[in-house]
């Protein structure tokens, strides 16, 4: 049976459900794979989530050459996800994406139960099923899409 790689994003959910929804699904380290590791979001910027999961006992690992360039993100915010899949799968063949690429394959091969961060919630609209499927592409795993609780309000 191959291993599995989840994926989850953070938005809409706030730390303690984001930790809960790692543990529940037995993740033992966390690839950001998010270009920039900031976010406007209390925790979930590169320090303060690397100690957050720290305190979970979850490892963390940024992969900045698997995140999505910028006129991608821009082309995500604005909606036009066929655009920015499109960006991606670009910016995927360069050498840095595949360098990491091949990094995120060696963690797959020989560590525990590894998730896959970015911030959208819905991983249709994220490039983190790209980066799944790519590193399907190059070994046997099956993906499990993580879906931590919606804040009230979100």
């Amino acid at each position: 049976m191959p291993p599995t790689v989840a994926t989850i994003g953070y938005e809409g959910t706030n730390v303690a459900d984001f930790l809960r929804a790692l543990r529940d699904a037995g993740v033992r380290l966390l690839v950001d794979v998010r270009a920039v590791a900031s976010s406007r979001r209390p925790g979930f910027a590169k320090t303060r989530l690397a100690a957050n999961l720290e305190e979970a006992g979850i490892g963390y690992v940024h992969l900045r050459g698997l995140g999505t360039p910028a006129d991608g993100r821009a082309a995500a915010r604005a909606g036009r996800h066929a655009e920015m899949h499109a960006i991606f799968a670009e910016h995927l063949a360069t050498d840095r994406a595949q360098a990491e690429l091949a990094q995120l394959e060696a963690l797959v091969r020989d560590g525990p139960k590894l998730a896959l961060l970015c911030f959208e919630a819905d991983p249709a609209h994220c490039h983190r099923t790209l980066v799944a499927a790519a590193l399907r592409e190059r070994v046997p795993v099956a993906v499990e899409h993580l879906r931590p609780e919606r804040e009230a309000g979100d």
